[in-house]
């Protein structure tokens, strides 16, 4: 089976001209008449090419019918545009020129269809394209731009179970969570169109008379986002929904291994703005690798670049545009604790435990992967989430019935190994889990190991797996000091029914993460508040409360209308 899902035809091209070599040959041996031998040799040469292109189109054919979106069963995905062949680039028009890539279901790692990328050429004009759209774009109301911002939710509605089940097919993830995730684009949109009308800053009292002091909020410009497989759809739309109404146009790379995903939601998008008559390059895309990235990153054009993604690559993008003093947005790993204390409501810890740690596979950023529980409850503890996680019904993503799916590639089964074979060496015992599954696709066992010390090499690395370390504690202090040593800072949880420690916990000697929970688990953030983590997080915030102050520059203005020339703090000039 070649690449792209071709099927070796039983004669290559290259047999063909051998075949007719031969064939010549023979003929002309035979000592027919010079008359006869032209004769034999035409039909010779017409049957060897009749030959050849019948087998070039059964290759072709094969390719085709290996496809999954040319069987019956997955014919719902030509509701959302797609076909065999897909332009990845999007600038008001659609094309691509570069590299043939194929997306493969993590399900079956069978292809599921192709997408041509963008070549460096095709970013440049898409940059222009963007540049002379934001000229139209940032000239409309901020209520006016949130209204095509909700017609971009409605769009999305109408669509939401067939985009659902497209993440599902082609990131790995179940299908509700699949749906969940086009749920909360629709639901930024919604938030997006009441900020539209909130966005702008305070009038300041003035120390001078006869003068008024104001804060102005305008765009940035262009945005470039750069999003993740894990959630090919979610993340994009935090940023898109929020940056449009601040009046920024968008540039979208989306992950090498989600291009079908990509794609489907810039057709939504762009029939949006196409129907509004509005230049379709206000949302475009560059499907592509590291160099539309590394573009991205070095391009002074691009006034913000929003990357979500691992902490090594997101290192490397903020040094590319801090280079150029450009502006990002990091949203990068997790190594995220629940703490289980003594008096916690257990009936409360375990559901929480293993939803943060099993769902999406553990490949989500706020995914648990450390459980520190005190020492008196921790036996218990194990021995209740290792029976929850033998009940986790595993199986096909796109079954609704389906509680876990595969991991997103082959190399993260490789990472998975790697990490229980580390684990292990510096002291670990797996209690559940610890294998790849015998079933087609890129299905593990989800894991739980217990025994390592909390500083462990392996506890403090961050694998996109799902394997959950758990802990024993004995000291709020201790519990409190474990969760802040690791590098990252997104996501953090505490299950308790103490008050007291419950705002310990939220103050200055508490959780140094971005998001600090109690009673729930480290993954399921709300749209409304700033989604995001400090240290090698990244820093960067999106979604909700004030985030839309990411993508815009604040100006303070202050405006004489008095006849008079008074200077600030009492300084005389004269």
């Amino acid at each position: 089976m070649s690449e792209g899902g071709a099927a070796r035809g039983p004669i290559t091209g290259e047999c063909h001209e051998a075949q007719v070599e031969l064939v010549e040959h023979a003929v002309y041996c035979t000592g027919y008449p010079t008359m006869q031998r032209c004769f034999t040799l035409t039909i010779v040469r017409h049957w060897a090419l009749r030959k050849k292109l019948f087998t070039i189109s059964y290759q072709q054919s094969a390719a085709m019918s290996t496809l999954l979106i040319n069987q019956p069963k997955y014919a719902w995905l030509k509701e959302l545009g797609l076909s065999e062949d897909n332009d990845g680039v999007y600038n008001g028009n659609w094309g691509g020129k570069g590299e043939v890539i194929t997306s493969y279901c993590p399900a079956n790692n069978e292809p599921i269809a192709r997408v041509r990328q963008a070549t460096m050429a095709e970013y440049e004009e898409t940059v222009q394209k963007l540049r002379d759209a934001w000229k139209v774009w940032a000239d409309i109301p901020a209520p006016k731009r949130g209204e095509i911002v909700r017609q971009i939710g409605d769009a999305l509605r109408k669509k939401i179970k067939v985009l659902g089940s497209l993440v599902s097919l082609e990131m790995g993830k179940i299908y509700v969570e699949g749906v969940g995730e086009v749920q909360e684009y629709v639901d930024v949109c919604d938030y997006a169109v009441g900020l539209s009308r909130m966005i702008g800053g305070p009038v300041l009292p003035s120390e001078r008379p006869g003068h008024a002091l104001i804060e102005m909020w305008n765009p940035v410009g262009l945005v470039g986002i750069i999003t993740a497989f894990n959630f090919p759809v979610a993340v994009y739309g935090w940023n898109n929904a929020i940056a449009l109404i601040c009046g920024n146009v968008c540039l979208w790379k989306g992950a090498p291994t989600t291009p079908l995903t990509s794609v489907a939601v810039t057709k939504i998008v762009a029939e949006v703005l196409e129907q509004n008559n509005l230049p379709g390059a206000i949302c475009s895309m560059t499907c592509g690798g590291a160099d539309i990235g590394t573009a991205m990153s070095k391009d002074e054009r691009v006034d913000l670049v929003s990357f979500t993604g691992s902490t090594h690559v997101g290192k490397m993008v903020a040094m590319l545009v801090q280079e150029r003093f450009g502006r990002n947005l990091l949203e990068l790993g997790g190594n995220n604790a629940i703490i289980v204390f003594e008096d916690a409501d257990l009936n409360l810890v375990v559901p929480s435990a293993v939803f943060a740690s099993v769902g999406t596979a553990g490949q989500r950023c706020t995914t648990t992967r450390r459980l520190m529980l005190h020492g008196s409850i921790h036996d218990v503890v194990v021995e209740r989430v290792a029976k929850a996680y033998k009940q986790v019904r595993i199986g096909d993503p796109w079954d609704p019935s389906t509680m876990y799916g595969p991991l997103h590639t082959k190399q993260a089964v490789d990472q998975y190994l790697a990490a229980i074979e580390q684990a292990k060496q510096q002291g670990g015992t797996v209690v559940c889990g610890g294998k790849v599954m015998d079933r087609p696709g890129n299905y593990v066992e989800p894991t739980i190991i217990t025994g390592l010390a909390h500083d462990a090499p392996i506890v403090h690395t961050e694998t996109f797996v799902p394997i959950l370390y758990v802990l024993k504690f004995q000291t709020e202090e201790e519990a409190f000091a474990w969760n802040n040593e690791v590098k990252q800072g997104l996501s953090s949880s505490i299950f308790t029914k103490d008050m007291g420690r419950v705002f310990r916990w939220l103050g200055p000697k508490g959780s140094d993460c971005g998001i600090v929970n109690v009673n729930i688990p480290t993954s399921g953030a709300e749209i409304g508040g700033a989604f995001g983590g400090e240290k090698h997080t990244g820093g960067g915030r999106e979604s909700g409360s004030d985030s839309w102050k990411q993508y815009m520059r604040r100006s303070t203005c202050t405006i004489n209308y008095s006849k008079d020339l008074p200077l600030a703090q009492g300084i005389k000039f004269e």
